[in-house]
């Protein structure tokens, strides 16, 4: 058999994804349109003000973009050192160790899995009413979810620069609509004095503020995929390490603003009670008092390309999960496939496709709620995986340098990742023991266990076959976490 009839033409067996098409605009449009800043703001911001009642919201975002931005100095400095899609998989290899990296291989899968499929839910549900508004015909949210997923499919099979520029007018336009809303929240306050308490210190001492640090954690999942895009990069050693940095400072920064400034419109006092009822419309029902029907119809309009733009930034990233998995043989090596003209992950975006349909479908036919049960419980377990990765990687940085030589000051090296992984472990830590109030059910929940120990599954199902690879494929085992090296070597 010829290698040409095994790998038919139009896909191949590469080292590297297609390198040279991403620069910094490109690579923090993926990370933040992952974040999906209208949906937090819309969604979690509200909910952390429901469920808490607590009002240092925007002090709180402000704190944890600074414990991220410190998380950043290790982890873009050890990207100067290994160029590779599978980041959280890579670090915790070269940091912890070829099982553990692994173990954490798994672990991302599930995480940015969950993630990817539960923006379906509210996609599908939040453009229904919308459709039965304009058109006058309601339909199942299943069938929009499926012509979202239809766009994703194809955006996934092309250029990751198409990818690019798609998100970068979503977010443009995104930013640009919260922007208009905090302006219109500033010039219509509730009371005489502006709720200047919200951004004191002071908040961070308030009883139940853990859970609000978990909830706030939630809303930079995404900010960590600039390391995914690496080897897609130009110059890579300046572009991942100016992404990552942007993206951080954007993201707490709108954040803190909007979180603010919703306090402006409402009162501080009212705060939590206007969050309870209007929920994720808070905002969109403040823009039409403040500036007419037409301002919060594309509000929501917004919020829906939002969380489509998270859908497509999410697919890309556990794509190339895939691919990278797949590549070092660690995954069947038709993973490690791409398509000749675009250069995309062919294989690990087919596959992340097929688990989106597949959830869809058992979710219309089963008749469960697309909110509760799918955007929810399945955002929550993935953001959870994530905090829990990036714990693990905080860990394994200082590791890493100790045992490799290097040219990096020990603030980068050292002081900066113990300091946010000790942080990171306390964040983690309450993320455990608050997981009844992030899902929003009582204590003693089935859900409040199954979610967070289907990651203890997960790894021990990656530490079992890195030892299984160890002792029946030591070829493939040595090459774990090496990326295109574990190609060319």
């Amino acid at each position: 058999m010829t290698h040409a009839h095994r790998h038919p033409p139009g896909d191949r067996i590469t080292a590297a994804l297609a390198a040279n098409r991403l620069g910094v605009p490109a690579v923090a449009f993926f990370v933040l349109s992952a974040a999906g800043p209208l949906s937090v703001i819309a969604g979690v911001v509200t909910t952390g003000y429901a469920v808490t009642g607590i009002t240092g919201l925007p002090i709180v975002f402000l704190v944890v973009g600074a414990v991220l931005a410190l998380f950043a100095v290790g982890y873009v400095a050890m990207a100067r050192y290994m160029a590779n899609a599978g980041a959280f998989y890579t670090y915790v290899t070269h940091g912890l160790g070829r099982p553990a990296g692994v173990a954490a291989a798994w672990c991302a899968l599930l995480a940015y899995n969950a993630i990817q499929v539960a923006l379906y839910g509210v996609f599908g549900a939040a453009s229904v009413p919308l459709l039965a508004a304009w058109l006058g015909v309601t339909v199942p949210w299943w069938v929009v979810a499926l012509v979202a997923w239809a766009l994703v499919v194809v955006l996934g099979l092309s250029r990751v620069d198409l990818n690019g520029r798609v998100l970068a007018v979503l977010l443009t336009a995104e930013i640009a609509v919260i922007l208009l809303f905090d302006v219109a929240g500033l010039l219509n306050p509730a009371e005489a004095a502006l709720p200047w308490q919200a951004l004191s210190p002071a908040e961070l001492f308030s009883p139940g503020v853990g859970a609000l640090l978990v909830i706030a954690i939630l809303g930079f999942v995404g900010f960590e995929a600039a390391v995914v895009f690496s080897e897609e990069s130009r110059d890579p050693r300046r572009t991942i390490p100016g992404a990552t940095y942007l993206a951080v400072a954007v993201i707490a920064g709108v954040y803190a603003l909007s979180s603010w400034t919703m306090q402006v419109a409402v009162g501080t006092a009212n705060m939590a009670a206007v969050a309870r009822r209007d929920s994720a419309e808070t905002i969109f029902i403040l823009a039409a008092d403040q500036m007419g029907d037409v301002v919060a119809t594309a509000g929501r309009v917004l919020f829906i390309t939002s969380t489509f733009a998270a859908m497509l930034s999410f697919h890309n990233t556990s794509a190339r999960y895939l691919f990278a998995l797949g590549r070092e043989r660690v995954l069947p090596e038709v993973f490690g496939r791409t398509t000749a003209r675009t250069g995309a992950p062919k294989t690990g975006s087919i596959a992340q496709s097929c688990l989106g349909l597949l959830v869809i479908v058992v979710y219309a036919v089963l008749g469960l709620d697309p909110m509760v049960q799918l955007f929810y419980f399945g955002g929550t377990l993935g953001g959870f995986g994530i905090l829990l990765l990036l714990t693990v990687t905080a860990i394994s940085v200082p590791i890493y340098f100790a045992r490799n030589p290097h040219d990096e000051p020990r603030t980068h090296t050292l002081f900066a990742p113990v300091a946010a992984a000790v942080i990171l472990v306390v964040m983690f830590g309450l993320a455990v023991t608050n997981f009844a109030t992030l899902l929003g059910v009582p204590g003693g929940d089935p859900l409040v266990i199954i979610l967070p120990s289907l990651y203890g599954v997960a790894a021990v199902l990656g530490l079992a076959w890195a030892y299984v690879l160890q002792l029946r494929r030591p070829g493939v085992y040595i090459q774990i976490g090496q990326g295109a090296k574990a190609v060319t070597s």
